[in-house]
């Protein structure tokens, strides 16, 4: 029955992050102009990838892997970066930097690691509540029907269904009881996806079209070439995605009232650099942590690792499977989207929960959190800010999650000092 249960629990995991997971393939796939058939490749082979870059970072042995209940993905933030490379470059010296970024990833890894005392809980408490916040707008545009440019964007049906979404897992989350509370997104996207259904919303084209097994191959695009400035500007990127894991870490520490230590994070970010590493020679992307999962854990209530083996042992099969793997692209977008309102906002209320462990009537801890959650909200809505800065520094501080990291632990320093703070 345990296993039973794990199944359903990691579907729902691999439900919640699917799209996000294929997002990054057909972002960059169209970009460069891929073929069909290298398109087929590319999403099959990243969905497999995501799934072996999560065994990796569960296994967690002397050398690397956290540990802990993650699910990890393509870095979205990679995607402008990546395209920019392809074109003005080639496809291989793509690859070529997203090998390096990796290596360079576990090499520092143990450096990194030492961050840990500059994230007391103020300054984590602000980190975790951007990052569910960042994610909010993403959500709402699902729930619209995902291009805001389009003109069915807010249409009525994309409306309803991702309402009824929502609705079945409140109702699942607050009147069940036991296994199913635990997945009432699921249950959500189930249900939603069968409304949706009725209203002619679903096509099962993808499914018909989609070849039955496809197996990987190292560099499928080609060798990769390698290129000093394309090199340094995916080290930055994975240096972003670090910032963001480690939030995401201390997310799930607090999540199970486990300390994360530095041992935990040098392992962590050594699992993030091997999987990027892959992610260059099975010629995918860069992978990192997906924060998206944290909420789905702290709704479900089940904080085991059993359900995310089951999910990576799912996207590892689904990848070898197109046809099988099609079968999740039939979810419509609003029925995602009113999924994602629910598991992101719980992500932003847990950073508020850590909060209100932070003693506000100390004015510094006041301004910190303000400053922080001020800047990291405003950049995720106005990234443009920075246009007038090198290239380079964009893509730095064109992330909300970063720039909050950033303020939070200066301010931290500068009015504070960098001492041992108790919750």
């Amino acid at each position: 029955m345990d296993q039973k249960r794990n199944f359903v629990l990691g579907l729902q995991h691999l439900l919640a992050m699917y799209s996000g997971a294929v997002a990054v393939p057909l972002l960059i796939g169209t970009y460069l102009k891929f073929n069909s058939t290298q398109m087929t490749y590319l999403v099959s082979i990243d969905i497999f990838m995501c799934g072996l870059a999560t065994l990796v970072q569960l296994l967690r042995n002397r050398y690397f892997g956290i540990g802990l209940p993650v699910v990890l993905g393509c870095a979205i933030q990679a995607v402008a970066p990546l395209q920019m490379i392809g074109k003005s470059f080639s496809i291989g010296t793509m690859y070529g930097a997203i090998i390096v970024a990796g290596i360079f990833v576990f090499l520092i890894a143990g450096v990194f690691s030492k961050i840990k005392k500059l994230f007391p809980p103020v300054v984590t408490g602000s980190l975790i509540t951007v990052i569910g916040l960042t994610l909010i707008p993403v959500a709402i545009q699902n729930l619209g029907g995902g291009d805001s440019t389009a003109k069915t964007f807010g249409d009525s049906k994309n409306l309803v269904v991702g309402f009824i979404t929502i609705a079945i897992i409140i109702i699942f989350q607050i009147f069940a009881k036991g296994f199913l509370s635990s997945i009432s997104v699921l249950l959500g996207l189930i249900i939603g996806t069968l409304v949706a259904s009725a209203m002619g919303m679903v096509s099962l084209a993808p499914v018909m079209s989609a070849s039955w097994f496809h197996f990987p191959q190292f560099f499928y695009f080609g060798l990769p070439k390698f290129e000093w400035s394309s090199s340094l500007t995916m080290m930055i990127i994975s240096l972003v995605s670090m910032v963001e894991s480690t939030g995401v870490f201390f997310a799930l520490g607090n999540l199970l009232n486990k300390d994360i230590n530095e041992d935990d994070l040098k392992k962590g970010y050594r699992a993030e650099g091997i999987a990027q590493i892959l992610g260059g020679i099975f010629n995918t992307f860069p992978y990192t942590t997906f924060s998206q999962n944290v909420g789905l854990l702290q709704l479900s209530g089940i904080t085991t690792k059993g359900p995310i083996y089951w999910a990576a042992g799912l996207l590892m099969g689904m990848g070898l499977l197109p046809k099988i793997g099609a079968l999740v692209t039939i979810i419509p977008t609003p029925v995602l989207g009113g999924a994602m309102v629910v598991m992101f906002s719980s992500i932003a209320v847990q950073g508020l929960k850590m909060l209100q462990a932070v003693d506000f009537k100390d004015n510094r801890n006041l301004m910190i959190v303000s400053v922080s959650l001020g800047l990291g909200l405003g950049v995720s809505v106005y990234p443009g800010i920075f246009s007038h800065l090198p290239e380079t520094l964009q893509l730095f501080l064109g992330n909300g999650i970063v720039i909050t990291s950033i303020c939070s632990v200066l301010l931290n320093i500068l009015l504070k000092g960098i001492k041992k703070q108790e919750a």
